[in-house]
């Protein structure tokens, strides 16, 4: 049980400069005894109105130096203070705010939301058991014009689907990722350097692009390209929501449209899943 949507802003000030962030925070508890549940004895509840004022504490007195250990102090305070906590999982849920930039100059104080894909974590641990920390970004809307295309597919009786060498790639992505033994790790560091090669191997260089026969082959060179420059991701975790769009037929009225007006397909639309991991990861 627990307590979901935990939502606040917090501000810290040094000075005239400003810094904030602004969270959702879901923390959710695994009692020693279930006689909550069996007996409707609650003398081990801790009440969900507890755990929102513990995260509302922690927030003000160790701030957020970074998502990941936000919810490693959460998870930290639980374990340590209520003997009959067995198990605890903390999600953390960023809002994108951006520094305001002036003409090039960072404003002391003004921001603005700049949705381009959400970021994420999530811990957990047992009494006794290792602390696991997850990081990851979601609703992520990514788009190229060209260098796509998606050609030798199965075929059969049901097939109706063209072939194509040039089509655009856009779809919206959920990356997860593991890692190993959380040691001194700098989370923020590490959660932008991810978000560069998810960017980069999904567009290819800026003067050519790079050529992606399917989804589910994008889908993979962005899991080897992390895992390739970030020796901290164990096992990562990559959805790939696709959104398709047609180009509009315009011979009716007089003009030939070569892929310069298209509309989205709202329904149904594809997905491509992976789940990749260094292999010593699986061995153990």
């Amino acid at each position: 049980y627990g307590k979901n949507t935990i939502k606040f802003l917090r501000v810290h000030r040094e000075g005239k400069k400003h810094f904030v962030k602004e969270v959702e925070v879901c923390a959710h508890l695994r009692l020693t005894s279930p006689q909550e549940y069996l007996e409707g004895n609650n003398c081990l509840v801790i009440p969900t109105d507890t755990i929102k004022n513990i995260v509302l504490v922690l927030a003000k007195k160790n701030g957020i130096p970074s998502l990941e250990q936000f919810a490693i102090d959460i998870c930290n305070h639980f374990m340590t203070t209520f003997c009959q906590v067995a198990y605890v999982k903390t999600y953390v849920q960023e809002v994108p705010w951006r520094r305001l930039h002036e003409d090039g100059v960072p404003h002391i104080h003004s921001f603005i939301c700049v949705p381009d894909g959400i970021r994420f974590c999530e811990a957990e641990q047992c009494r006794n058991g290792p602390l696991i920390v997850f990081a990851g970004i979601k609703d992520l809307k990514l788009m190229k014009t060209t260098q796509s295309g998606f050609e030798g597919f199965y075929k059969n009786e049901h097939t109706t689907l063209p072939e194509r060498h040039d089509r655009i790639l856009c779809g919206e992505l959920f990356c997860k990722w593991s890692y190993g033994e959380c040691k001194d790790f700098d989370f923020d560091c590490i959660w932008k350097k991810i978000r560069e090669c998810i960017l980069e191997a999904f567009a290819g260089p800026p003067d050519c692009g790079e050529y992606s026969p399917s989804y589910q082959k994008t889908v993979n060179s962005i899991q080897m390209h992390v895992l390739s420059r970030v020796s901290q991701v164990q096992v990562i975790e990559v959805v790939l929501n696709n959104t398709f769009y047609n180009v509009v037929d315009m011979k009716n009225l007089g003009l030939t449209n070569d892929k310069e007006v298209l509309v989205p397909v709202e329904a149904p639309y594809g997905s491509c899943a992976c789940t990749l991991g260094r292999k010593k990861f699986f061995e153990a």
